[in-house]
Parts: structure tokens; sequence; C-alpha cells
């Protein structure tokens, strides 16, 4: 028997689609069900690597975490990472296809393989779980794409799936948000929507009674649920970093407080690299946004990018390039992850014109490398161990994925950060990454490092001791993994304390 399915579309991006598709996926877990994610098509610059190397958008990560499972390139068959304005990398079950204009994807979307692959995918889960949650991307009443569609309702037509159309009042206009978007679905695309979620609500449910019921009789749809606003929920975001999201600046103040800048780059990609960051204490963790100047850092971060050539040249056209050059010779700590270590070192090469027409740029220069950017992207989960006589006091396995299209040379005189011992489950020996331990200057393919916890809290304790303050050692905690558990439990309980679950079960034709 193939699964039971069910899909939520939006009214719009960043209506909260993803988070209702993990509460659902988390409250089907834990009502004993085999449950997995999809979405046919995401357009991310966060993303994750599978098991077997393949690459999908970390919304369906995070969704297989909360439904107890591994997650597979099935639940994410095609990923679009946008590499400028019109312009992407095209990921198709885990691998690129090559970089393509907007309007050359979409002539390559008008063949009918696209839409074989994402129902190939959808069955393969389909006949392996006993419900399916299906995610919508953007608005399906965006018109001008209805013939192009492979996402909203052309995929609800293939997986057979009743929609819940989800819209944020929190932005304002919900009730015209989602009566424009129902008259401007067909009318079989509105007989598709089996009801209705107002999701990201602060106030008094008796003072929005009124609108609901107009919105009901107006509709002719259902209200499943209203969602609280909430905070104190760590879920891992999907396309974009918050800048608002800090910690009190109060706690710069503090003598014994680490202070971390990650510079917010044009196409940062992976900034859930930092997450874990943000947990710790003793930690203030802020991006540093366009206009803003780089401050005064115990650590600075440049993080992964997906157009690594274009960022740099982005760094030097508004100044970070001669606060960062400032910061080194102040002693600063800098660390350099996946582009951001390639923008260190003395140059970067791009003969084949992957991420812009520049075939060569100058880097930083604060690491002794050359990168080359070729055709193939590797991508693979990795372990490995800090290299020999680190300065960090730890010799715990550390675990993370690569994904970077670059090949880095080391020059004379570089000291490896990492060896790799392990990927694709096989036994390797590889050196990673570059350390300067005499400037404090570190850059690393690797993504997910700060979430083996041992390694993190040495890399702070290291950077604690440079700032002459003593080493915290806390009591054994939880792992990252355990504390996404627990997020994804008070997740779903304020969901399911909120939404109709016993309509949802009918909807799915589940006594």
């Amino acid at each position: 028997m193939l699964a039971k399915r069910i899909m939520i579309q939006g009214t719009g991006s960043g209506v909260g689609k993803s988070i209702i598709c993990t509460a659902l996926c988390r409250i089907f877990k834990q009502d004993g069900y085999r449950v997995a994610p999809f979405k046919s098509q995401n357009m991310a610059l966060n993303s994750f690597v599978t098991k077997d190397g393949g690459e999908i958008g970390r919304a369906q990560v995070v969704q297989a975490e909360a439904a107890g499972i591994e997650p597979t390139v099935d639940m994410n068959p095609i990923l679009i990472k946008p590499t400028k304005d019109t312009g992407a990398q095209i990921i198709v079950r885990g691998k690129p296809l090559g970089n393509m204009s907007a309007k050359e994807y979409q002539n390559y979307k008008t063949q009918k393989e696209l839409l074989q692959i994402v129902s190939e995918s959808f069955l393969k889960l389909a006949r392996k779980y006993e419900i399916v949650v299906i995610e919508g991307a953007g608005s399906p009443a965006e018109i001008n794409l209805r013939d192009k569609d492979i996402v909203n309702m052309k995929m609800a037509k293939i997986a057979r799936a009743p929609v819940i159309l989800t819209g944020d009042i929190d932005r304002g206009g919900v009730f015209a948000w989602i009566i424009g978007t129902l008259e401007l679905l067909t009318k079989e695309e509105r007989e598709l929507v089996k009801g209705l979620i107002i999701n990201k609500f602060r106030g008094d449910l008796d003072i929005l009674k009124p609108g609901l019921d107009y919105l009901e009789k107006k509709s002719r749809k259902e209200i499943l649920g209203v969602i609280p606003y909430f905070k104190d929920i760590r879920i891992e975001e999907e396309d974009s970093v918050s800048l608002e999201k800090r910690k009190n600046s109060s706690l710069l103040s503090r003598e014994d407080v680490i202070s971390i800048e990650v510079l917010y780059l044009p196409h940062i990609s992976n900034f859930t690299d930092f997450d874990p960051l943000e947990r710790e204490k003793d930690v203030y963790l802020k991006y540093v946004g366009r206009g803003e100047s780089i401050g005064r850092p115990d650590l600075l971060i440049i993080p992964g990018s997906k157009n690594t050539i274009g960022d740099l040249e982005y760094l030097r056209k508004r100044g970070y390039e001669e606060q960062i050059l400032k910061l080194s010779r102040e002693g600063k700590k800098i660390l350099g992850i996946c582009g951001g270590y390639q923008m260190l070192g003395k140059e970067i090469r791009n003969p084949h014109h992957i991420e812009s027409h520049r075939e060569k740029i100058e880097g930083l220069g604060l690491l002794n490398i050359i990168t080359v950017i070729e055709k193939t992207k590797l991508t693979s989960q990795v372990k490995a161990n800090l290299y020999k006589n680190n300065l960090f006091n730890t010799e715990e396995e550390i675990k993370g994925y690569e994904i970077h299209m670059g090949r880095t040379k080391f020059l004379k005189r570089t000291k490896p950060l990492f060896l790799i011992k392990e990927k694709f489950s096989r036994r390797v020996n590889i050196e990673d990454g570059v350390i300067d331990e005499k400037r404090g200057i570190l850059g690393t393919y690797i993504h997910g490092i700060f979430e083996n916890n041992s390694f993190r809290r040495a890399f702070l304790n290291f950077l604690r001791k440079e700032k002459g303050l003593p080493p915290l050692f806390s009591p054994e905690k939880l792992s990252i993994q355990e504390e996404k558990n627990k997020e994804y439990d008070k997740l779903a309980e304020v969901v399911k304390n909120n939404l109709r679950m016993k309509k949802i079960y009918q909807i799915l034709e589940i006594k």
C-alpha cells in the first residue's frame, strides 16, 4: 500500500510551511507512524550532504530529523542554489546538473524529465513510509508560473494529496492573502484545499474569532488551527539567517564573554554551522550585515559562500578587506569555512568560469594556499581528527560534511588543521584545512564542526585562554542532536495543542 499523504502550501514565502511540516513529522512520529518529508523543488543556499554524498535542502533534513529518519535525496530531488540574481546551480537527485539562468531553467522544465524525477522520488517514499508530509514552495497562485509548476498544485495532483493552506498573520493582511490566493486558483485546485491554518498569531483569540468566522464563510474552507507566534523554540532556519537573531548586546560588557562576529555575505551558505555557538552562555554571536562595520571580536568568521569570487569582490568594494587585515595585525583570531577558507588564501582561480567570468582573483593573503574551482563538486560526510600537536587540547573525533567545487593546494610552510579519517564509510588519510598557529588564522572545508561538543568547548576555551579567561568545563552536555530532539518535541506540543489533529487525521483518511 502507498502512504497516506498531506501537503502544506502557503500564501507566500516565509509564512511557516517548513515549520508546520516539521511539526507534523514529529507529531505523526510520536503517534507511532513511519513518516517522511518531501519537497519536490527547493530554492535555498543552506544545504546538507546525505550519507551517500547527495546534496539536499536543509529544511527536509530538519523534517527528517523530526521524523526520526535518515535524510535521503528523494526527500528533495531538485535543489536550486542561487549564484546571482538571475542564475543558479541546479542540483538533481543530489548531484549538480549545471549552472543555469532563470530562463534556461524554465525552458528546461518544459521537458517531462523533471516531473518524472519528482514523481519517482515521491513514489519511493510513498512505498516505504506510512505518511508523507509534502511541502510546497512560495505561493500556488503565481499564475505566470502555473504551466511550469512542479512543486505546488501540480505536485498535489501527482501525489493525490489533500492541501492545507497556511497564512502568516504576523505580516498583516492574512485574510486578503488567503482569499486572494484561493481566488487565483482554478476550481480543480481550490477543491484540493481541505483547510486553512493561521500561523504566527500573537494576541487574543476572542478578538480574532469574528475574522475567522468570516474567513470560513467567505472561503468555504475550515480553519484547522491558529498557531501562536513563538520565540523560545530553536529550529534551524531554511533560507536566510535573521540579523536580528542576536543575544542581548549587554553581554559584551561582561569580561567573561567571548565575542564572535560572522560576516553576512550576499551569498552566505550553510549559516547553520554557527547555531551551536549561539547556544553557549559565554558567547555573544553577531552577524555583520551590509553597511555595518566589523567590531573588535575575539573571533571573526568568514562563512561559506555559493559565489566565492563575487563575495570576495563584495568584501573589497565595501571596505571589509581592510578591516579584516587590520584585525589580523591586531592579533585577532580569524576562521574561514569553505568559501571563507578559500578567500583567506593567496589566490582563487576559476579556469572554467563556474562562478564568474573572472579567471582568477587575488585572495586576502592570510593563508599560504591557492584554490582552483573545478567542474565537479565534492560532497561527502566525513569523520576527522585535529592534526597532531594541535592548539585545542582535544582528541575528539570530528563529524561533519563537505560541499565544495574548489580544490585547495598547500604552499610551503603550511600546517593542516584536520586529518580526515573517513569518507563514505571508507578509511582515508586526507589533510584538510590550514592553521597558522602564530597568528591564529584557520580555515577548513568541513561544515558542522561546532556541532561536536568537545571540539566546540575546546575551541571556545582556546579563545578564552587567548583573552586571559579561565577555561569552562561544564557537566556532560546533551549532544546537539539530543538538544534538537527536545526542540522538536516542544514544537510538536505547541502545534498539536493549537491544531485540530482529529480533523487532520480525517483528511488523511486515518481513523
